[in-house]
């Protein structure tokens, strides 16, 4: 008999004992009264769907997958999990052309990049704002990132690759689309400082888009073709001995949960080898393996965003402790908030104005820092505070990388390779 047939889901909503705490964390239900709540929209409902389809509420849509829900569940009930493979699932309209373009990162990146500086000067334009908004269903206020003209790729190839090989200790970066073609300057920063500690930097053969987009506009079998492609090069970087970093929260967190649970790929070979780089480097430095040593001069007051899927992978103390290990940063303490995008979620005429409520909470703790800028691990995250906050976003590994005394700390790790030129 097939799970269908038992009435049993692949998904351990068995397990929810009804507390609805995931009801009180969920930051659509405090603004959208049209949304049933994690409880009901998961293990609740999918109790009913199993045994009739039709049970299937439009309104799952509103789900934002931050994963808020399963942090706080008490049982470990996947409920974000059991909500997403249910729109995926039952949902009755086919992904739009908006939806299908939000999507396709590494396509309208490529496209973007290409034409970088008529692309950035167009879509800041008002006429095409409205236009997108009325044909297309993209929020007239919502800002786009800057798209770059030199991918990372590129400038990885010119400037970095041919010095990667002289270090004695190596890891696999895996960039992501916002790398590569909208701010290639965290790449850089990452390359520099895992240099300036002895480790060389190796791309992986090929890699695609993480399909956290396409997961969550349900083109299932475009991420699934990009997830078994991404594993590939992430397993033949493990058989040569190297780790796999990434500086995107969200990226890892897909790749890491997201392939097995919703796309039903097996990573289990591999899982342990993808990491979070600031999880890495705290390990590093706490092991007495490396040792950075920061400059004098450096003097900035920056507040810490942990994004959701950094707080579901329980790893935003490695970079809030990195950042405190700078003498220069004052730290500022967030109460933990989501900050609304979701992704390609905030970009979308039907949720921008939940989107926005979901975040002002953040936002409002943010201008009342009066910080020199917020810290986070999240590219989206970064769209969404710099637009709503005029704050400016930096990741951890950029704030490092600014801090850091590059000769002194190549000198404590007894590097003398030199580093690579931006």
């Amino acid at each position: 008999m097939t799970l269908q047939q038992q009435n049993i889901s692949d998904n351990n909503f068995e397990s929810c004992i009804k507390c609805t705490i995931c009801t009180v964390y969920c930051p659509v239900t405090a603004v959208n009264p049209d949304y049933p709540g994690p409880k009901q929209a998961g293990p609740d409902g999918e109790r009913y769907r199993l045994k009739k389809p039709f049970f299937y509420d439009e309104a799952l849509k509103y789900c934002l997958n931050c994963k808020r829900c399963e942090v706080a569940c008490p049982n470990d009930v996947r409920i974000g999990d059991i909500i997403q493979a249910a729109r995926i699932k039952y949902a009755k309209s086919r992904p739009s052309l908006r939806d299908t373009m939000l999507a396709n990162t590494d396509f309208v990146g490529t496209m973007a990049s290409t034409f970088a500086p008529l692309v950035n000067f167009t879509l800041g334009l008002h006429p095409v704002k409205y236009l997108m908004d009325t044909t297309m269903g993209i929020d007239r206020h919502r800002t786009f990132p800057k798209y770059s003209s030199t991918r990372f790729e590129s400038w990885y190839r010119r400037k970095a690759a041919r010095t990667q090989s002289l270090y004695s200790r190596q890891t696999a970066y895996f960039h992501g689309c916002y790398v590569n073609y909208n701010f290639p300057q965290l790449g850089q920063d990452f390359v520099r400082v895992f240099n300036a500690i002895g480790i060389g930097v190796r791309l992986l053969a090929r890699e695609k888009c993480c399909g956290v987009a396409k997961i969550a506009n349900r083109c299932i079998n475009e991420a699934t073709r990009d997830a078994e492609l991404n594993l590939r090069s992430i397993r033949e970087a493990v058989d040569n001995g190297l780790d796999v970093l990434l500086t995107s929260s969200t990226c890892c967190f897909t790749i890491r949960d997201e392939y097995p649970h919703l796309l039903h790929l097996d990573n289990a070979d591999v899982r342990e080898h993808i990491a979070l780089a600031t999880r890495t480097l705290y390990r590093l430095i706490d092991e007495g393996e490396v040792r950075l040593v920061f400059r004098k001069d450096f003097h900035k007051r920056v507040a810490y965003h942990v994004p959701c899927h950094m707080e579901k992978l329980g790893w935003g103390i490695y970079s809030t402790s990195l950042l405190k290990m700078i003498p220069g940063l004052e730290f500022v303490h967030l109460n933990p908030h989501c900050c609304g995008i979701a992704g390609t979620y905030g970009f979308k005429k039907e949720y921008y104005d939940y989107s926005q409520g979901i975040g002002r909470p953040l936002f409002d703790q943010i201008l009342e820092s009066k910080v020199d800028s917020v810290a986070t691990d999240c590219e989206t995250c970064k769209w969404q505070i710099e637009m709503s906050t005029g704050v400016p976003v930096e990741n951890p590994i950029s704030l490092i990388a600014q801090a850091l005394d590059v000769e002194a700390t190549m000198k404590a790790n007894g590097v003398s390779i030199p580093p690579v030129a931006d």
